[in-house]
């Protein structure tokens, strides 16, 4: 296995800070030193903290599109049903096997920064348009193939699914209830909510 280099090593460290500690409490200085590189070298990479921010908003996008992009490759689907239901699943396991990506998309200062700065606007969406893409095209895929009612509109369902799924990783990232709990249950309502019954 490569080594990996300091940027990487700097971005996976403060990719964990900002998702657990949040971007006001984690200093750049902690991040070096997470990274055991020299204090002045995060900036050689990172001018600023939100410079820093950014990119790891950027590396989580990478991040969450590639994961997709494997597991597609990986996996054989009968239906866009069952894609879809696939993909679900899958974005509950990212959640859980990256969960500082999704915490770090649970943070407030996330949103204040993309009001007023546009690249970390680009980003967020970018994650967002890409998980409702992929729940979509499982949907379009189905009402070709019959396994997917013909009466829904694929965008605004894909919205829903999305909201759902994003609701149970929310449920379970602030350790309020049990969600794994709910998994096989989002499972199938999302199959009674789509499936063509006919």
């Amino acid at each position: 296995m490569p080594k990996r280099s300091k940027k990487s090593t700097i971005l996976s460290m403060a990719t964990l800070l900002f998702a657990t500690k949040g971007f006001t409490n984690t200093s750049m200085t902690e991040v070096a030193s997470m990274a055991d590189i020299a204090g002045a070298t995060i900036f050689y990479h990172f001018k600023t903290k939100e410079d820093l921010f950014v990119s790891v908003l950027e590396s989580v996008k990478t991040g969450i599109v590639k994961e997709f992009s494997l597991y597609f490759q990986e996996e054989q689907f009968t239906s866009g049903l069952e894609m879809l239901l696939g993909a679900v699943a899958y974005h509950l396991h990212l959640a859980t096997a990256n969960r500082e990506w999704f915490l770090l998309l649970r943070r407030h200062y996330t949103y204040e920064l993309a009001v007023v700065n546009p690249i970390c606007r680009k980003y967020l969406e970018d994650i967002y348009t890409c998980l409702v893409d992929i729940f979509e095209k499982a949907l379009d895929l189905g009402q070709q193939d019959g396994s997917i009612n013909q009466d829904l509109s694929t965008r605004k369902t894909a919205l829903i699914i999305l909201a759902m799924v994003d609701g149970i990783i929310q449920l379970e990232s602030n350790n309020l209830y049990n969600a794994g709990a709910l998994y096989g249950e989002l499972i199938v309502s999302c199959r009674r909510m789509v499936e063509n019954k006919q």
